[in-house]
């Protein structure tokens, strides 16, 4: 291959020379994405778990904790024993750092791909589009004020996420589908067929009730956003300034904390990652890169 993609050189070479005593002298590697032999699923377990390990305790890591199962099925994926498309779900708070993460790694998986022509590398499923569309209550309570003063928009029976789970399998399953699209600015309106989307290699989704107990086993990868809840305030306080909430501000918050105490923070215990929502954005991608690396010496390898 002509084109070269620098995913951590130093890291890249010191994985590159293990795996060269790891795998058979005779064995060789196409240029192209290719399935990985089985027997080097033990070897890709433990450079992830060094890659980790190494996270957690990293003074500025972005890692909180992990399940060591995560590992395990992850390296299955990355070899090619797992053949199908992998899902990952990401929840937390509002303003975790869940959406601004999520974004994070499409991108950096999306440069990757790039890099080595992969198509169809990663498709989002946006859970914030699921909400049920409620403009004809809105209309005949008198605008959306009235509204939600008996409508709570803070539970997940407030999202279709059966019909996001639905959505997320049959991706997984390779079909093509189209994803509603919601209106965030206070319509509640739901387009329903509104976006195409094509299977992919990875499915991607964050919100708030994305690993909640309708949708959580879509997921093969669930990943819970901690943060302080000083910085979290903060983080919403700026937020609704911005959005000129005015003094509808705190009860939201409220409201939104209040919940998110039942529906919400339980995720973080069903989580195979539990990642700092108040890490450099850097990290994140760093951490990312680091695991493609891995996927590159295993199907790009010279």
């Amino acid at each position: 291959m002509n084109k070269t993609y620098n995913i951590l050189d130093e890291e890249k070479e010191k994985n590159n020379e293990l795996f060269e005593q790891k795998l058979n002298s005779n064995q060789t590697f196409h240029e192209k994405y290719v399935s990985s032999p089985i027997n080097n699923i033990n070897f890709v377990e433990m450079q992830l778990f060094k890659i980790f390990e190494d996270e957690v305790n990293s003074q500025n890591g972005i890692i909180h904790n992990y399940k060591k199962s995560v590992v395990y099925k992850l390296a299955r994926f990355l070899t090619g024993y797992i053949k199908r498309s992998a899902s990952i779900g990401i929840a937390g708070e509002t303003a975790s750092g869940k959406s601004t993460i999520t974004l994070d790694i499409i991108e950096t998986i999306e440069l990757f791909a790039k890099a080595f022509d992969i198509d169809n590398i990663i498709t989002r499923v946006n859970t914030d589009d699921y909400y049920y569309d409620r403009s004809e209550e809105v209309k005949k309570a008198g605008g959306m004020a009235e509204f939600a003063k008996n409508y709570d928009f803070d539970i997940p029976d407030a999202l279709e996420l059966d019909l996001m789970k639905k959505h997320i399998s049959e991706l997984l399953s390779g079909k093509v589908v189209m994803l509603p699209k919601y209106d965030m600015s206070g319509t509640t309106i739901r387009i329903d067929n509104h976006t195409l989307a094509y299977p992919s290699k990875i499915i991607i989704s964050e919100g708030l009730y994305t690993l909640t107990e309708k949708v959580k086993d879509a997921f093969d990868f669930k990943i819970y956003v901690d943060i302080d809840s000083n910085i979290q305030k903060e983080r919403f306080f700026i937020r609704a300034k911005e959005r000129d909430l005015g003094d509808s501000a705190y009860n939201i918050y409220k409201n939104a904390s209040d919940k998110a105490k039942i529906y919400i923070k339980p995720c973080r215990n069903i989580a195979d990652i539990v990642l700092s929502g108040e890490a450099d954005r850097n990290g994140y991608k760093i951490f990312i890169n680091k695991i493609l690396a891995v996927a590159q010496q295993l199907h790009f390898h010279k």
